[in-house]
């Protein structure tokens, strides 16, 4: 198995009260919140812990889709995703995330469409996550 070497330390959470926490990205300062959603005794005022991780399965895929644009020179700038979140109940979890991903209205020929698709579906978030997740994704090519 091939390993990238990557130990150093990237963030640190913080509990600031009332299901809110902060998180530092150590390497560069940037913070965010997160919040408990309303459905489980939060105040849904930013993203909950489980938004992100369906939401980092979006970055993720459309960083890697970036790396194949740059190797193949496809041009996707504008690319956008929605992401949908369905939780279980018992246990609490995350059960499905589904990702249309709306393509910018590009010539893409059937291999470009191929080297993208291919790039998001193996995208190391998406790789992972549990396979008791299911990760519905479509993706939406101009006409």
């Amino acid at each position: 198995m091939f390993r990238v070497k990557s130990n150093m330390k990237i963030a640190e959470v913080k509990y600031l009260g009332e299901l809110r926490t902060q998180a530092t990205h150590l390497p560069s300062g940037m913070v965010l919140q997160t919040d408990a959603p309303k459905d489980n005794q939060g105040k849904g005022e930013a993203f909950s812990p489980t938004d992100l991780m369906s939401t980092s399965l979006a970055s993720c895929m459309l960083t890697i889709m970036g790396i194949a644009s740059k190797t193949h020179q496809i041009n996707i700038e504008g690319t956008r995703c929605e992401v949908e979140k369905y939780m279980a109940s018992q246990p609490r979890s995350v059960e499905k995330i589904i990702i249309s991903l709306y393509m910018p209205d590009f010539p893409y020929s059937e291999k470009h469409k191929e080297i993208l698709e291919k790039a998001a579906r193996t995208c190391p978030v998406s790789l992972s996550l549990s396979e008791k997740l299911s990760q519905e994704l479509h993706f939406h090519w101009p006409q």
